[in-house]
């Protein structure tokens, strides 16, 4: 039987919050002020993707794999490195808490093969096989991150929130329509 041993991280490639096509591909989108927004599918809609009612985020990775994205990035390209929607810090803490949540949640380590970017799956494909997925490769406020160590970048943040949230330091919340980590005193 399939688990849930995977998360890919994403970002959306359009504005900083999430519309109903990024709520439909992800588990859970997260805006520019780092509130989380669940999507259409559970997690556990991805343990079977041959009924169609999955959250179709990481072509021919989909099964056992939990699809993460920060929203924003629209018209960003690797060489100019531009875009009306950067990602924020906000964002990318908020996204690294909730990878360090699920991690725990779901019992997956914290490995490159196991938590990685879109970038870093694509990249692991036979070259023939390869989409140019450039997802998750540049960080706005820390620009001296090359493509190929964002990946590492986020794991590191993502095993520190793992271990905050292991000792009770976050506390996963409801608040309206979207939800947010609150540090406990």
């Amino acid at each position: 039987m399939a688990t849930l041993n995977k998360i890919c991280l994403h970002w959306t490639a359009g504005s900083n919050y999430p519309c109903k096509e990024d709520l439909a591909a992800y588990h859970y989108c997260v805006d520019k002020y780092g509130r989380i927004y669940a999507g259409k599918h559970k997690p556990e809609d991805n343990l079977n993707c041959y009924d169609g009612n999955y959250a179709m985020h990481c072509g021919g990775g989909n099964t056992g794999c939990i699809g993460l994205s920060v929203c924003g990035m629209a018209g960003f390209t690797t060489d100019k490195k531009q875009t009306k929607y950067p990602l924020t810090q906000k964002q990318i803490e908020s996204l690294c808490c909730l990878a360090g949540y699920l991690s725990v949640k779901y019992g997956i380590l914290i490995t490159d093969k196991l938590v990685f970017t879109h970038y870093e799956f694509d990249q692991r494909r036979a070259k023939n096989k390869r989409e140019g997925k450039i997802d998750i490769t540049y960080l706005h406020y820390l620009p001296h991150l090359s493509p190929n160590s964002v990946g590492k970048y986020l794991r590191q943040k993502i095993s520190w929130y793992r271990t905050k949230i292991k000792t009770n330091k976050y506390k996963f919340i409801k608040k309206g329509d979207y939800y947010e980590f609150i540090l406990v005193a």
